[in-house]
């Protein structure tokens, strides 16, 4: 078995049971989502696996050692760059703001591209579930996340694709930049 296959094994037993905010998706549909859009990017089977990876230090009990040890250096330092410190025992509504402007630091000082793959699945996953919604209940939508405001929802997602720019003639990228103006659309109006 190959190292992208180890790891959406990995990523189906850790995420086992877990449904998507909002969307009420197993989750497990989420990460594998985002490793087939790397796919689109990269054939590179570390960054992948980081892709399909991608939210199991943050939303499960998986550790960094155990990381590791099953997929290596690479594949665990990709993850980690887009690893939230969550602030446990803090209200997430209060600490949404410091947690993405720590994270989009990483994304900045990230020398990887891999690291620019992964945050882009990642993101482009997250515009289509918000689009879906958004199709659905309009600007309600956020009133289910950490962070309702639009506005700001907006920021996070707009300094991405800034960050992401070296990315911008695939097409993840271009349907990424699209979905923004079209889920922000209101709040720019």
């Amino acid at each position: 078995m190959g190292q992208f296959e180890d790891a959406v094994i990995f990523a189906a037993q850790v995420h086992n049971g877990m449904i998507r905010k909002a969307a009420g998706t197993p989750y497990l549909v989420h990460p594998i989502e985002v490793a087939a859009i790397a796919s689109s990017i990269t054939n590179d089977p570390e960054v992948l696996s980081a892709a399909v990876l991608h939210d199991v230090l943050e939303d499960t009990p998986t550790e960094k050692d155990e990381l590791y040890e099953r997929f290596g250096e690479r594949v665990t330092k990709l993850v980690l760059s887009e690893t939230e410190n969550k602030r446990r025992g803090e209200p997430p509504r209060q600490t949404w703001m410091i947690r993405k402007e720590e994270s989009l630091k990483e994304l900045e000082a990230a020398e990887d591209p891999g690291v620019q793959i992964v945050w882009l699945a990642d993101k482009l996953s997250n515009m289509r579930s918000f689009y879906r919604l958004y199709a659905k209940e309009g600007m309600d939508l956020w009133s289910v996340f950490n962070q309702p405001d639009p506005a700001a929802q907006m920021w996070y997602y707009e300094r991405v694709r800034d960050l992401t720019m070296s990315l911008q003639e695939h097409a993840a990228w271009q349907e990424y930049a699209e979905l923004i103006k079209i889920v922000f659309r209101e709040v720019k109006e």
